[in-house]
């Protein structure tokens, strides 16, 4: 098996989990690269439902290992959580299970606190984070201010770094924002607790990742968000606070480029977005309802329903372009079945408008392709879909100018349509 990045090609909320689950049993590890817990990465297994924020989708296969990279910004009381959840239902994250990366950056209480307080502030402005604190955390971590999971496991350690930066953390929660300070003590006894039950699971994620490539192991690196989140290459500001695209797998884990062999994007057969921002192709309405109805389009972190849209084929020619991908995994094709005639964004009228930063600017062309009015649910094949399914699934390719090799045609792990060498692979020995 290749070493293959998986990425958000939209706004997010693609279906990244359920594609991950369906490769994990072929590869050695998982590795998450970026972003923290304002991801949720939702699983259906045999009709039960399980929702991942930090932890790697591959931790339910138990030959497996799972890495959370140094790129990811982490909340232990999350994380210990997660651990916890999933120990109780079965699944073990013992026993070399499980690697945090101790260059990890931690979310701290300040971070929580100062990310609500300035959504709120802005009121109507707000961009609509999780205030989840990840944003404040990574602006410490480029700051050379912020706490890693390494200094969790000292306390000695961790009390230097709150003196060297609670103060002023907490001059601005209580002299800008008339909110309550965070206290030392409280802090480093909570979080050094965190170090504690964190220890057995902190080390060296990049040996633990080249040791694998250089024994012939292969490596799931696992994104969150989508391309257009992308801080840099996202529709700015409103954006999240790290990098979302695939050459943030090698930054996020310590694995140079040479390493990856495939970049798989993952899309919606329509597009969706949480928060605030320009979307081109966004819906309004009775039909935007029953889509997300149907879709159960809700963030699986904060619940919040999403923005409904078309398809967007410009978009994801832009992003097949900053992400390099070599193939493409559709997913949700099952929600358009209710649908008699489905419009595709084709283009803009001025394409290059919204890449140079205009995006709420732009108009799209549409073109109307029919439905199939059918449930495909129980399609295995490309064949068995209804003819009009099929010519969707073709026209999105040719749009794109990317092969799509797997497509999702309901939830569940087995309602997946796979072909081309890369995803038709019976799992390891």
């Amino acid at each position: 098996m290749p070493n293959i990045v998986i990425v958000g090609t939209q706004w997010g909320d693609e279906g990244k989990g359920k594609v991950v689950d369906v490769l994990s049993p072929h590869v050695d590890a998982v590795a998450r690269f970026q972003g923290g817990n304002n991801a949720g990465h939702t699983l259906v297994v045999d009709g039960e439902q399980i929702v991942l924020h930090l932890l790697p989708s591959g931790a339910l296969h138990p030959d497996c290992v799972c890495v959370v990279g140094n790129g990811v910004v982490v909340d232990p009381g999350v994380l210990l959580r997660e651990i916890d959840q999933l120990e109780a239902r079965g699944w073990s994250m013992g026993s070399g299970k499980l690697l945090i990366s101790a260059h990890a950056h931690v979310i701290m209480p300040y971070h929580l606190s100062l990310d609500a307080l300035r959504e709120t502030a802005k009121g109507a402005k707000a961009i609509g984070t999780t205030r989840r604190g990840i944003g404040p955390a990574y602006e410490d971590k480029v700051g050379r201010r912020g706490i890693i999971v390494a200094d969790l496991l000292s306390a000695d350690r961790l009390r230097e770094r709150l003196e060297a930066v609670l103060p002023d953390k907490n001059r601005m929660i209580s002299e800008w924002y008339g909110a309550d300070a965070i206290d030392l003590e409280e802090t480093l006894a909570t979080f050094a607790a965190f170090g504690e039950r964190l220890a057995p699971y902190v080390g060296d994620g990049v040996s633990l990742l080249h040791r694998i490539t250089s024994t012939g192991g292969s490596i799931l690196f696992e994104g969150a968000q989508g391309a257009f989140l992308d801080v840099d290459h996202g529709t700015y500001p409103y954006v999240t606070s790290s990098n979302t695209v695939a050459g943030a797998a090698c930054a996020g884990t310590g694995v140079g480029p040479t390493a990856i062999d495939e970049v798989v994007g993952i899309c919606k057969a329509y597009t969706t977005r949480v928060g605030s921002g320009p979307f081109p192709t966004e819906l309004e309405g009775e039909l935007a309802e029953k889509l997300r109805r149907v879709g159960g389009e809700y963030g699986a972190t904060t619940g919040r329903a999403r923005r409904i849209g078309w398809f967007d084929a410009a978009l994801l020619r832009q992003s097949a372009r900053i992400n390099g991908l070599t193939r493409i995994a559709l997913t949700k094709l099952d929600v358009l079945s209710c649908l008699d005639e489905i419009p595709v964004c084709v283009g803009y009228e001025d394409e290059d408008l919204g890449f140079r930063g205009s995006f709420g600017a732009v108009r799209p062309i549409y073109e109307t392709l029919p439905g199939w009015g059918s449930d495909i649910t129980g399609c295995r094949t490309i064949d068995e879909l209804p003819t009009n399914a099929q010519a969707y699934v073709a026209r999105m390719s040719e749009l794109i100018g990317v092969p799509i090799e797997l497509v999702s045609v309901g939830p569940g792990r087995e309602e997946t349509i796979l072909q081309g060498d890369l995803f038709r692979r019976e799992p390891s020995p």
